[in-house]
């Protein structure tokens, strides 16, 4: 998606270890017309999927799921938390995640009152770096029994394993920007 592989080019910053830190638009900041364009793209990508509700993983997944949900017909929006509150009562389906980012594994939880068998539901989420988190969401649905349309995702880091991970599982992915590799700070583009 060219709008955004120019918005990565002109504010993304490669840092240590592999990460591209897009906070100025994506997971600190969000750039609502950015995410709004993200939004059509992932109902084209997705145009022939029926679409009962979008899963997500706390907290930079959550404003794109929104985002997107208005070209899927208002669908609900489900995030799956990494942490729980007091307000947080019943059943949960849980699965554990590593996160690449902030090495730390969290075992993240959704209610059983929101995804539940007969469910189509459309994973979307910021990063695909090594499929974890993707793994986990993957997992909730399957506990419920609910119908894994596709993944869905921001950018992807094309020379990490999270493709191949996601696609042994038998899923569908669509990445709108497919990082091939960090070289000398700059990132560059399958």
């Amino acid at each position: 998606m060219k709008a955004l592989v120019d918005k990565i080019l002109e504010e993304g910053q490669v840092l240590k270890g592999d990460i591209l830190k897009v906070d100025s638009f994506v997971n600190h900041q969000m750039d609502i017309k950015l995410f709004n364009e993200m939004g059509i793209e992932f109902r084209r990508r997705f145009e022939n999927k029926e679409v009962t509700k979008i899963l997500t993983i706390e907290a930079s997944g959550i404003g794109i799921a929104c985002v997107a949900s208005q070209y899927f017909n208002f669908v609900p929006v489900v995030f799956a938390k990494k942490t729980l509150g007091g307000n947080f009562l019943g059943d949960a389906y849980e699965s554990e995640v590593h996160s690449y980012t902030k090495k730390q594994t969290y075992n993240i939880k959704v209610s059983k009152s929101y995804i539940q068998k007969g469910d189509k539901v459309l994973i979307i989420d910021d990063f695909l770096a090594n499929g974890r988190a993707a793994l986990g969401l993957i997992d909730i649905v399957r506990q419920a029994g609910a119908e894994i349309v596709g993944i869905g995702i921001i950018i992807e880091k094309g020379f990490q394993e999270g493709r191949q991970v996601i696609e042994d599982k038998g899923v569908r992915l669509e990445s709108l920007a497919i990082i091939d590799k960090f070289y000398d700070g700059k990132v560059f583009f399958r």
